[in-house]
């Protein structure tokens, strides 16, 4: 068989949607060595991201001439069995599609989007949903809420968890924060967030929460790290920091590197994560899976991500945030439990088992279409 994944994001630094596509395409190649995979990249560098024995196209990284045009005309040279994209498929697409939708925030909570991404997403997602033979999401929560919106078959929609990288794993504190003094110059204890700057993560409430915290406890010196690449409206909350009353402790480090990421983990002393609406938050797993604690909001899929190992708090609310801060940092037997709980919760979630099922749906889809015989996944343990 012959399966071709929309893989634009690697290496374009787009976060959620990068770390999803580069890490199921490695999942694949631990799994299937019988099927062609072709990846559709737009960065030169994004092929050394890709399994050596995958096949790339680069298509253009403009989203109208990739949608419009490249991926169509890749896709009726390649004849693959199905295309796998995030989101939004190509017009005219030759081939089955199965689609990630991670999350449908922008019907939501359209006041998180520039208007006109929220007119462009409305109308080329739900095009994209209902044509689809699949669609893929990573939570119960946003399953219920494609179904709801757009009042598709129940069966045509499967929720399949992200999961965390083994990058991410318990580390010496003490070498990650000097590792973070050398590179970032953050020498305090520190807080940490992970995520854009824009509206919806809500870094400028734990902005609030932060003051609130340290004007209350001023013998406690941790300083607040907010890791992210400016977002629409990232500006917003880069002037709430620089006018924040704490604004000496509190740093703005743009995007990091995944390897820089990993290291920002391991030295924090709590993990933090505001944010008002998720389709999942890989973040908190990738906390947890560092050995951290984690503090964070109780909507949407947030809770369904955490269970019962974490501390949640209301994100509209400044006075649980700060409460849910503070119990982590004074109580150590609190933090110390929290810590335990997340590295067992986190090491539930593999990238294999959500490869696996990904490819259980590709041959579902391709059987009907192709009369290749279908391959057998290997056998993968699930933790």
């Amino acid at each position: 068989m012959r399966f071709s994944v929309d893989a634009h994001a690697i290496g374009r630094h787009l976060t959620g949607n990068e770390v999803y596509v580069k890490n199921l395409l490695h999942g694949f190649a631990a799994l299937d060595n019988g099927s062609q995979f072709i990846a559709y990249i737009s960065e030169p560098g994004a092929a050394r991201e890709i399994p050596e024995r995958f096949d790339c196209r680069y298509v253009a990284p403009n989203p109208f001439l990739r949608l419009g045009y490249d991926l169509t005309s890749r896709l009726r040279k390649d004849r693959p069995d199905l295309i796998h994209v995030q989101y939004t498929a190509p017009l005219g697409c030759p081939v089955p599609v199965v689609v990630s939708v991670h999350d449908i925030s922008f019907v939501d909570h359209p006041e998180f989007f520039p208007l006109p991404r929220v007119a462009q997403l409305r109308v080329t997602v739900e095009r994209t949903v209902r044509r689809a033979a699949r669609v893929l999401t990573p939570s119960e929560f946003s399953r219920r809420e494609i179904l709801r919106t757009y009042q598709v078959d129940p069966e045509k929609v499967k929720a399949i968890p992200n999961a965390v990288s083994s990058e991410y794993r318990p580390r010496s504190r003490e070498q990650a924060r000097a590792l973070v003094r050398e590179r970032f110059g953050i020498s305090a204890p520190f807080l940490l967030t992970v995520g854009d700057l824009q509206p919806r993560k809500n870094q400028a409430g734990l902005i609030r929460a932060f003051e609130e915290l340290v004007s209350a406890y001023p013998e406690l010196p941790h300083h607040l790290v907010i890791v992210g690449k400016e977002g629409w409206k990232g500006a917003g909350v880069r002037r709430r920091a620089q006018r924040s009353r704490a604004a000496e402790r509190i740093h703005l480090t743009g995007f990091v590197s995944d390897e820089d990421l990993k290291w920002f983990y391991a030295a924090c002393e709590i993990f933090v994560f505001p944010s008002f609406y998720e389709g999942f938050g890989l973040p908190i797993l990738e906390a947890m899976a560092s050995g951290r604690a984690v503090a964070c909001s109780n909507a949407t899929a947030v809770p369904e991500v955490a269970d019962a190992c974490a501390i949640l708090f209301d994100p509209a609310s400044t006075r649980e945030m700060t409460l849910a801060m503070r119990d982590l940092l004074i109580d150590a037997e609190l933090r110390s439990r929290i810590e335990r709980l997340g590295v067992q919760r986190a090491a539930s979630y593999s990238w294999k088992n959500t490869a696996k099922r990904t490819l259980e749906v590709y041959y579902e889809i391709a059987a009907r279409t192709s009369a290749a015989k279908p391959v057998t996944v290997k056998s993968v343990p699930v933790s």
